[in-house]
């Protein structure tokens, strides 16, 4: 066979075999086609089929949920149609028995009206036998009404005056009895529950020394050590004769300190020379800073008081070396805050108010050294520039009456200055300034008329004036005590308060034979 041959043939099985599988595939997928075809359909039918029920439930659901509403709407109409009828009935019966009270109060309005009218006759009937009577009075007591009724009200106008006059007294005796009592109560309470330490007035420093070669080194070659001392510490140093001891002498307490402590450590460290000298200064210095500031941290954890300006905190640290009559300002200050803060709790008053207040009220005595002016005035400047309160302000303001004090706070302030400082032991007074004070007074209770002895008594505390009868009158006593105080208060100056007693008394003497 011919290679040619071979290929025809070889193509032409290939060719039948193309056929046949094209016939064999064909044939397959018609059938797979028709299979799919029914199962689509048999699916359609069973999802019409479902369809078909699930419709069938839902409008029977929809059915009975309709039936259920009209049934629930049915009953809610029948409830509101039986509430509207009760309402209706109650309304009804409302206006039957408003008819009623209306038909009955027409009655009484009639029966009212007739009653008004029989009275107004009678009204009528009295004034005019009244009138008659009046007529008749008249002529029997020989004066008209006028002149009675003014006779009857003057007479009453006097005995309601004397009356009034003796209700007065006794109310005013008694409300002082009871105010006296009172206020000696609650200073008694504050004073016992406070008490304070008090250090004596100095304006000197007595530093002793361990031998009296130590005032040659003190002094220094032709005196430079002292100058330099002096210089340093702005204060003067006395070495004099007495032995094993110098004094350092100023007005400024802080300076006073500053160059006490100063010399000291030079005494102990033993090389005094002007660089030495500088150095230790400067020490002290920081040291003292230190105490200041302990020492105003201390006084604002006694008060529990918070919130005060840092400066104004070492302002109060300055207080601790200034002295006042011998009294410690920074220990008054604290003992006032206190008696302040107790007298606004028996009171009712702001007490943290009133022992900030009394705390701060002596701050201007921290520079008054330093700067023009009164303490009290320093003092409000000073608070006012650290942004306290309007209210603390007025109470420093006025604890000296360089004001008047509008709030109690400011009065309680007052009060609390007046105790710490007048308080026995509390402050020592010159024995020439005693005496001047006592005389003074002595002599302004003596210019006034009428009056026969007086005598200054509890140091000062009282005044007792002896009267002449025949020339003052017991009320005038009263203005004659009021008069005396008034010219004490503006011509002396003093702690606390003076009382003025004026003493009337008349004596009848006769001998029996």
């Amino acid at each position: 066979m011919s290679p040619l041959v071979a290929i025809l043939i070889a193509v032409i099985a290939a060719v039948l075999g193309l056929a046949g599988g094209y016939a064999y595939r064909k044939q397959a997928s018609e059938k797979k086609i028709g299979r799919t075809e029914a199962y689509a359909k048999n699916l359609l039918d069973d999802a019409m089929r479902k369809a078909d029920e699930r419709k069938k439930e839902t409008i029977l659901e929809a059915k009975e949920e309709v039936l259920r509403l009209k049934t629930e709407l049915d009953r809610e109409c029948r409830d509101r149609r039986a509430e509207v009828q009760r309402s209706e009935r109650r309304i009804i019966q409302r206006e039957e028995t408003l008819d009623k009270k209306q038909d009955s109060l027409e009655n009484r309005e009639t029966q009212l009206n007739q009653k008004a009218t029989q009275l107004q006759q009678v009204e009528d009937a009295l004034d005019a036998s009244r009138a008659r009577q009046d007529e008749e009075l008249e002529r029997i007591a020989g004066m008209t009404q006028d002149e009675a009724t003014h006779m009857l009200v003057s007479r009453i106008q006097k005995e309601a005056y004397h009356d009034a006059a003796a209700m007065v007294r006794d109310i005013e005796g008694k409300a002082r009895e009871e105010g006296e009592k009172k206020a000696r109560n609650i200073i008694a309470l504050a004073i016992q529950r406070c008490a304070a330490d008090h250090v004596a007035e100095s304006t000197v420093s007595v530093i002793t020394l361990p031998n009296d070669d130590m005032k040659g080194r003190i002094i220094g070659r032709e005196g430079r050590n002292i100058r330099a001392l002096e210089t340093a510490t702005g204060v003067d140093l006395i070495i004099d004769d007495t032995p094993e001891a110098v004094i350092v002498s100023a007005f400024d307490p802080v300076r006073r300190e500053i160059a006490r402590i100063a010399v000291e450590k030079l005494i102990v460290d033993g090389r005094i020379h002007p660089a030495r000298i500088e150095e230790m200064v400067e020490k002290a210095k920081k040291e003292v800073d230190n105490q200041i500031r302990e020492a105003g941290d201390q006084a604002v954890f006694e008060t529990h008081q918070h919130g005060i300006h840092h400066e104004i905190i070492k302002l109060l640290g300055r207080l601790k070396y200034r002295t006042s009559y011998g009294q410690n300002v920074l220990k008054h200050s604290i003992e006032v805050s206190h008696l302040a803060g107790m007298m606004a709790a028996e009171l009712g008053a702001d007490v943290a108010l009133a022992k900030r207040a009394g705390l701060l009220h002596d701050i201007g005595k921290a520079v008054d050294h330093e700067a023009e002016g009164t303490h009290v005035t320093l003092g409000g400047e000073l608070a006012r520039k650290y942004h306290e309160s309007p209210d603390v302000i007025h109470a420093i303001l006025a604890h000296h009456n360089d004001v008047e004090p509008q709030t109690i706070e400011a009065v309680l302030v007052q009060a609390a200055d007046a105790i710490s400082a007048a308080r026995p032991g509390a402050r020592r007074e010159s024995l020439e300034n005693y005496i001047k004070r006592l005389e003074k007074l002595e002599e302004i209770a003596n210019s006034f008329q009428g009056v026969e002895k007086c005598f200054a008594i509890q140091s000062g505390r009282e005044v007792r004036i002896m009267v002449k009868p025949e020339d003052v009158t017991d009320e005038g006593t009263r203005i004659l005590a009021k008069d005396i105080a008034k010219r004490i208060e503006k011509e002396l100056e003093y702690p606390g308060q003076i009382r003025v007693n004026v003493i009337r008394e008349t004596r009848s003497t006769e001998y029996a034979k």
